[in-house]
Parts: C-alpha cells; structure tokens; sequence
C-alpha cells in the first residue's frame, strides 16, 4: 500500500465515500425499522454497559447516511442532532433519509479532526467506523472532548481490532473461493464491474476503499488514546465474532453475484443467520472472551465533571 499524507488520505475518503454514497445502505443492509432502532439502542446500551439514559444534544462524526444518528433519534434516545461527515455526497443522502422519516436534524460537514462546534456543546458525541478512516484520530478524540460539556458522553462504535481483522480474513478469502459454487447452487450469474457504477470515474473512486481503511486498534491503544484527549471513565468493549464471519461470508459472495439475481430467500436467510449469531455472541462469547478477539470495538469515555 503507498504512503499517503494526510492530505491525501482525506481527499481518498471523500472521493470514495461520495462514490460509495449511491447505494451505500443497500451494501450495508442499512434500515430505519423498528429492528434497526433496537439494534441500535442496543449498540449504545452495549458500549454504555447498561440502559441508554436521554440525552439532550448529540453529534455524530462521520455519520453516513445517518444509520446511528437517525434511529437514536427516532427511538427517543437523543432529542437533538448534528450530523457531520467529510463526504457531501454521504450528507445528502443523510438528509434524504431524515425527510424521509419526518425526523429534524441538521447536517455540517467537517472533518472529524476540526471541528465547527463551540466547547461544550453537546451531551452526547457517537461515532461508527469512523476512527479507522482518520489520519490523526488522537486529535479527532480531543476535538470531541472539547466539544463536550463537562459529564458528557463519547461513544464509538465499530472500529476494526487487529486481531480480529485477521481472523476475518479466513471466510473472506473462503468465500471468494467458494463463489462460483455459491453462484451455480442459487442460480445468480456473476456481477459485471459497472453494474452499480454510472461512470469511469465513479467506478475509480471507489477503488479507493483500500486507502480509507487506513488503521485497526487494539483495547488498549483506543483505551490509551482517550485517555490522552482528557476523558476519564473509559471502557472498551468488543463485540460480534461468529456474526462477523458469517457477515462477512455472505457479503463477500453476495458481492459476486448480479444483485438482482440473488433470491429472497438467501437474503432472509442471511439476515437471520446473521441476527441469530450477533445473539450468540451477545449472551455467550461477548461476557468472558478478551474484547480484542472480536472484529469490532467500541469506546464509551466521560468528559469529567469541573
């Protein structure tokens, strides 16, 4: 992989993620039903270790297409919301999919390591997946401390550990293997490289997915760095190990097949299989296995109090 500078590490991320944009919650499986507002709840309860308390003002750094910000928001945890993403194309999106649900929430685009937000404006900072696209997370950890007010939150979910990013990439690599098999057994021809793409252009932005994922943490890197930005009452938690691989099984076949060939019924199957061992993970592996066994950490940091 080339070096890039951090200059360039932001122009990759807002090339790719405007690109990536078109049909991003598609990709991902984003919704804003009532099972996405439980999982996410469930989320923040998770890395909180205990119930969601209402929180007042919220903003969200890197928040896509808006799949944490918006279901908080509809649930009632937060009442209040800021967006902030580099990617205007991901804004927009963000954007159509408040109006789309009847939900207010203002939208700014910021790089996460600069913030436009006076000190101590809001109660609540979340993030997902966002640390490992930053060039300089440890001062994009510091510019949520200053944003905060004395007492608030920060929570960040989904960020990649080391160990279990190499541990994923067993059934990722056993699933492009097995692809044509998968193909033939479903009866879906093979995805065309333009399929999903209007344009040359677009098709070379989102080549530039190797260059956004740019880091993995470990516990205690993410443990040591915000605490370095001032927060206190930090806990870093690790979760989904069986869904991760199997999440990432499916995505990875599904990613060879013309999309519109692919059968309901291995889509229900995937999503349930999927929703049946986050399950597991959740009761049995999640309490007692070290967190950086697993794929994604999360961070939960207080601002003290004066």
């Amino acid at each position: 992989m080339p070096v890039l500078s951090p200059a360039e590490i932001r122009d990759a991320n807002i090339r790719y993620h405007d690109a990536a944009a078109v049909d991003y919650d598609a990709k991902w499986s984003i919704d804003f039903g009532p099972l996405a507002r439980s999982q996410t709840r469930r989320k923040l309860e998770k890395a909180l270790g205990g119930p969601a308390p209402a929180f007042g003002r919220a903003l969200e750094l890197g928040a896509g297409t808006g799949y944490f910000a918006l279901n908080l928001l509809a649930d009632g945890v937060i009442t209040q919301a800021t967006a902030t993403d580099i990617s205007a194309g991901m804004l927009a999106l963000l954007k159509g999919n408040a109006e789309r649900l009847g939900l207010d929430i203002e939208t700014v685009r910021s790089d996460a390591e600069s913030l436009p937000f006076a000190d101590a404006s809001f109660d609540l900072v979340i993030g997902h997946a966002v640390l490992h696209h930053l060039p300089d997370p440890a001062r994009a950890l510091r510019e949520c401390f200053r944003v905060l007010v004395p007492g608030g939150t920060l929570v960040v979910a989904g960020e990649p550990s080391v160990t279990g990013d190499r541990l994923a990439r067993a059934p990722k690599r056993a699933a492009a293997a097995l692809a044509p098999l998968w193909r033939a057994a479903i009866g879906a021809g093979a995805a065309t490289r333009t399929e999903h793409h209007r344009n040359a252009g677009e098709l070379a932005d989102r080549s530039l997915e190797a260059l956004v994922d740019i880091r993995t943490f470990s516990p205690d890197e993410l443990t040591r760095l915000a605490g370095g930005a001032g927060f206190t009452r930090v806990a870093v938690r690790g979760e989904e190990l069986l869904a991760n691989w199997f999440g990432w099984t499916s995505r990875v076949l599904e990613s060879t097949a013309a999309p519109g060939e692919i059968p309901w019924l291995w889509r229900r199957f995937a999503c349930r299989g999927y929703l049946a061992l986050q399950a597991v993970d959740r009761r049995l592996l999640e309490p007692v296995l070290p967190a950086g066994l697993f794929y994604n950490l999360m961070l939960c940091a207080q601002r003290g109090e004066c």
